[in-house]
């Protein structure tokens, strides 16, 4: 199969697409075809040799993928081949054609979600979710204000917010990011952008 391996630690220019073989799973584990995979920031910074994980080399990067249960472990029994899933987190690396997985690490997709869709879920809702819920402890009728509304963590979050009953304040580097954060949930949004302010006396 088809692969994004990294050999060593820098910038973009060490992802190598390479030919390994495609792995079988194992006790446990499933296999998915993968249809879409989604970059996120501790992505790169794993790559530069950054994060607090530091994985051994050389490996392939990704853990939000979506795609099709193309085979089941010994044991696995929530999936079977065909199933469409994402996932959240993953064995072997998301930046392939297939990707190894434990049962546990994948979940359902609606057949209305795309895959492109499914394979933003895992980190950027995850992370919104956490924020929200588990550490700001939102509540319906509460405002929140969501810096850099139209990230992909931004948008999750306003969206959630939004649907939990919250009003919803947003910021946006540019006016195309403050129409998409207000689309995607906010009442309200406001531009980040520096702007020269000129007084006369």
């Amino acid at each position: 199969m088809k692969a994004i391996q990294v050999h060593q630690f820098g910038g973009p220019e060490v992802l190598q697409l390479q030919e390994i073989p495609t792995p079988k799973p194992g006790p446990g584990q499933v296999l998915v075809r993968v249809h879409a995979a989604g970059v996120n920031p501790y992505d790169t910074y794993m790559r530069n040799g950054t994060y607090a994980i530091k994985p051994p080399l050389p490996y392939t990067p990704g853990s939000d993928a979506a795609g099709v249960i193309e085979a089941v472990g010994e044991g696995v029994t929530k999936f079977k081949p065909g199933a469409r899933v994402y996932t959240a987190r993953t064995v072997s690396g998301a930046y392939a054609e297939y990707a190894l997985a434990l049962e546990s690490q994948v979940h359902a997709l609606p057949e209305k979600i795309s895959f492109t869709q499914g394979a933003g879920v895992w980190v950027p809702y995850g992370t919104a979710i956490t924020a929200l819920v588990h550490h700001a402890h939102a509540r319906p009728g509460e405002t929140v204000l969501i810096h850099g509304a139209s990230g992909g963590v931004g948008t999750a979050a306003a969206q959630f917010a939004r649907a939990m009953g919250m009003t919803v304040f947003g910021t946006a580097g540019t006016q195309k990011g403050m129409d998409l954060a207000k689309k995607e949930g906010g009442h309200q949004t406001f531009s980040t952008a520096r702007r020269a302010t000129l007084t006369k006396s």
